[in-house]
């Protein structure tokens, strides 16, 4: 956009212009009524005059509005015009009208003071020329008798009114172009204050919101902040009642309150499937979206104080190409949402998905931690439980049987020989049931050999503490599809089930199976024991003492398997656990920390 001394620039050029055509044109006229030729010393000035402004021109172009420059062509204005009164004898008083340029210059660029200054110079210059020349000796021109010419002091005064008038228009156009600027540049500062209000704002939200990583503190601050930039905007906002919500996507892909002002608790229970008026609109797109009549929106209208609102406006919480809610923020005054209000929003709802991200990542950490926490204290619980159930109660009941030994040594040798033998096979089976717990937990073999040798030992490892059959089919392939993490999951879970087969089955047989399925690793642990009712076992399942199911399908989902339980009341078991293959090529390092420690 051009300034107001490049417009006026541009408006002398072309002033010139004009004046230079209609000058040849009087000069041209004359010369033909008269039949005379066309006078050098004009021609030479209208060559030069359209020499200078187009140099004029060509400095305008580059935007050069220097003050020297302004001058050196005030004074060349000054000249042409002398110039031409003084080459035209017979047309002086026609040509006097090309003094108004360099008079409404003096006046547009400097002040009324300069042009009534450069008014009478000219006239002064052309009485001179006009005594010097010895006034109107000559013989009129035709033109002259048309025009009616008059004395050179007349032509003179005509030329002082004319002057004055015209450097008084001049002056007038000045101060309005000087007061068009000065608007301007008001409205320049007001934009750039406002749109350092909204920096300020969105900087103080960044702030506020990086300093918490609690989820409902980055909500209020997220309403807090939108009723800070509203204060901001409008000089009464104690005066405005806004309400003002945070939606956010539920799991049934509805949207809920998370967080309001200035709503009933009644109204905080509603839920919205966002499928009609601005809520989808919002959801859709990626701007705010403004109702003027928000009691006539299909699901706004619900919220008893939305519909006492005149103006609301929903901004999407949008991150990418996901949107996990709305900014909801309705007024008692019209047209209060402006677009620069709106920007302002959008910028709060960027920085709150951020922290609102931040905020969900580290609560998510946090609960992870809890249940690792939770798995580890139960595979302690476990440990205890099963060292007091297993070798414990055998080794004192070695201790018992070798203080009854002692007693038969010295009443019947043949007997207590009978007896240390069998005390020696209890020790034996103890030693192998204490092994059998390093065994599951610290396999070392599954780290060196792999998952089929881990589960090939253990095996061997139940066979020789249980008479119950164990059926191992897998194939070798397998090995080379799962991660570390992959393989600990599934052993420990075969682990888990089997030694709950041992424990409460009454199986004949057991059976673990290990394959490949399409993209898919499954792992089968079925018995043919009593089996049980899955859905009545189910039944308030976290208040019982016995959480096995559950780790199971903890374990599983650690490295994004699933677990299927299938079984009834004489009937068996199966325990089916799927792990995708490119999941489990990833070594996430979820299980490195529990990877030592069996689930209950």
């Amino acid at each position: 956009m051009r300034s107001s001394e490049q417009r006026i620039e541009w408006l002398f050029i072309n002033m010139r212009w004009f004046l230079l055509l209609a000058v040849a044109s009087v000069i041209g006229m004359d010369v033909s009524f008269r039949e005379a030729t066309f006078p050098r010393a004009a021609l030479l000035l209208l060559v030069v005059g359209g020499v200078a402004n187009l140099t004029a021109m060509m400095i305008a172009l580059q935007g050069n509005t220097n003050r020297s420059i302004r001058n050196a062509m005030l004074l060349y204005d000054i000249l042409l015009t002398v110039g031409f009164v003084a080459s035209a004898r017979n047309l002086q008083s026609q040509l006097l009208f090309i003094s108004l340029v360099p008079i409404m210059t003096a006046a547009l660029r400097n002040s009324w003071g300069s042009s009534i200054v450069v008014t009478m110079g000219i006239v002064l210059g052309y009485w001179v020329i006009a005594w010097v020349q010895g006034g109107y000796r000559h013989a009129p021109s035709p033109l002259d008798a048309v025009a009616g010419m008059s004395t050179p002091i007349a032509n003179g005064a005509v030329l002082a009114a004319a002057g004055l008038a015209v450097g008084h228009i001049g002056s007038r156009i000045q101060l309005s172009l000087l007061r068009e600027r000065e608007e301007r540049e008001a409205r320049s500062a007001s934009a750039l204050r406002a749109a350092h209000h909204r920096a300020s704002i969105v900087f103080d939200l960044a702030g506020t919101l990086s300093a918490t990583l609690n989820y409902q503190t980055v909500l209020e601050a997220a309403l807090d902040i939108s009723r800070t930039g509203l204060n901001e905007f409008f000089s009464d906002p104690k005066e405005l009642s806004q309400v003002g919500l945070i939606l956010l996507v539920g799991i049934d892909q509805m949207l809920y309150i998370a967080k309001a002002r200035g709503i009933s608790p009644r109204d905080e229970q509603l839920r919205f499937p966002a499928t009609e008026g601005i809520l989808a609109t919002a959801m859709r797109g990626t701007n705010p979206v403004v109702s003027n009549i928000p009691a006539d929106d299909p699901e706004l209208s619900r919220l008893a104080r939305i519909r006492e609102c005149q103006q609301a406006i929903a901004v999407p919480l949008r991150a990418g190409f996901e949107c996990y809610g709305l900014l909801v923020l309705g007024s008692s005054e019209p047209d209060l949402y402006t677009p620069e209000f709106r920007d302002l929003l959008l910028a709060i709802c960027n920085q709150a998905v951020l922290a609102l991200q931040n905020a969900r990542l580290y609560q998510n950490l946090m609960e992870e931690k809890d249940r690792l926490v939770t798995v580890e204290e139960d595979a302690r619980k476990k440990l205890a439980r099963n060292l007091h159930d297993g070798p414990t109660q055998t080794i004192a009941a070695i201790a018992m049987r070798l203080n009854y030994v002692r007693l038969l040594i010295e009443r019947d040798p043949e007997r207590a020989v009978q007896e240390l033998q069998q005390l020696e096979d209890l020790a034996r089976m103890t030693t192998k049931e204490i092994r059998q717990m390093l065994f599951t937990l610290r396999p070392l073999i599954l780290e060196s050999q792999g998952l089929i040798a881990a589960l090939e030992q253990l095996r061997q490892k139940q066979q020789e503490t249980s008479l119950l059959p164990f059926h191992l089919d897998a194939e070798r392939a397998v090995d080379q599809l799962l991660s570390k993490d992959a393989k600990g999951a599934i052993f420990y879970i075969v682990e888990e089930a089997s030694t709950n087969v041992r424990r409460h089955a009454c199986a004949k047989n057991l059976w673990v199976r290990l394959f490949q399925r399409g993209m898919s690793v499954v792992a089968e642990v079925e018995d043919d024991g009593i089996g049980f009712d899955v859905a009545a076992l189910e039944i308030d399942y976290a208040n019982r003492g016995s959480l096995g199911l559950l780790n199971l399908r903890e374990r599983a989902a650690l490295v994004k398997g699933k677990t299927i339980v299938v079984s009834s009341p004489g009937k068996g078991t199966k325990i089916t656990v799927t792990v995708p293959v490119e999941d489990a090529q990833k070594d996430s390092g979820v299980l490195a920390d529990v990877a030592d420690w069996s689930p209950s």
